[in-house]
């Protein structure tokens, strides 16, 4: 089922109420200290993720103790990652019991998708102030209370469609997995190196569009182990789920051993 009653569709409020490191408008408060160069106002802002940290530690800590493995998916809009997920759903259930939390600026259209596949589900929306790039800890934390965790062996986060912020905020997470798209430039490591370095399993997802395409897929893998030396990149197809063993064999080795 998916739980989208009205109280536990979260909107969350990015700049008012948790700024974080990166500017999309200007934050006041006490992480931001100025100080003077010359002629120019420089903005030193502090390290706003010790908050951010400090929740995940406890999301974690509760995580552990109801026996429940996190993982994070990360990846650039139209990906395939909601795809990807269906497909993982039915293939780890009912053997391990699954639940998702779905983030998006606006609509249930991924939840909806996902929750026919049995899944517990809850969605987030960060449409708040303009729409929240990532998810922060603190919105697991009150997404996680409308879950029985009792009840599950793995959660899976599918965070904001973004290769920038949802890097920068750990949720409490176990593990972090990256999908790249042979639709997207085989540069996509390099510009965005931080999510590439901070995950922990890379999937070169679409495949099957390999022959329709001028893309270089081995390019695409060195430039991720440039970034990431020795980390797994598994390429697959969420439409045929070719290459999908070795993916859903990851994910309950990482679950056995929790």
């Amino acid at each position: 089922m998916m739980i989208n009653i009205s109280d536990k569709i979260f909107k969350t409020r990015h700049h008012k109420d948790f700024p974080h490191s990166h500017g999309h408008s200007p934050v006041s408060g006490p992480q931001i200290q100025r100080k003077k160069s010359g002629t120019r106002e420089i903005q030193v802002v502090r390290r706003v993720l010790d908050v951010n940290e400090q929740m995940a530690e406890r999301n974690r800590a509760r995580f552990f103790d109801k026996g429940v493995f996190v993982l994070n998916m990360m990846s650039s809009p139209g990906s395939g990652k909601t795809t990807t997920l269906e497909k993982t759903l039915v293939q780890l259930m009912p053997d391990i019991k699954c639940g998702v939390i779905v983030g998006d600026i606006c609509t249930t259209n991924d939840a909806d998708r996902l929750a026919v596949t049995g899944a517990p589900v809850v969605q987030i929306n960060t449409d708040a102030f303009g729409g929240d790039c990532h998810l922060a800890a603190h919105v697991i934390e009150k997404a996680a209370e409308g879950m029985d965790l009792d009840e599950m062996d793995l959660l899976i986060v599918e965070n904001v469609g973004n290769l920038v912020c949802p890097a920068e905020f750990d949720i409490g997470e176990n593990r972090r997995v990256v999908i790249l798209s042979v639709t997207e430039g085989e540069d996509k490591p390099l510009k965005y190196p931080l999510m590439f370095r901070e995950c922990d399993l890379a999937l070169l997802n679409k495949i099957d569009l390999l022959p329709y395409l001028d893309y270089d897929a081995r390019a695409a893998v060195d430039n991720i182990r440039q970034i990431h030396p020795g980390m797994p990149v598994h390429e697959i197809s969420s439409k045929t789920e070719a290459g999908f063993a070795p993916w859903i064999q990851w994910i309950r080795d990482q679950v056995d051993g929790r």
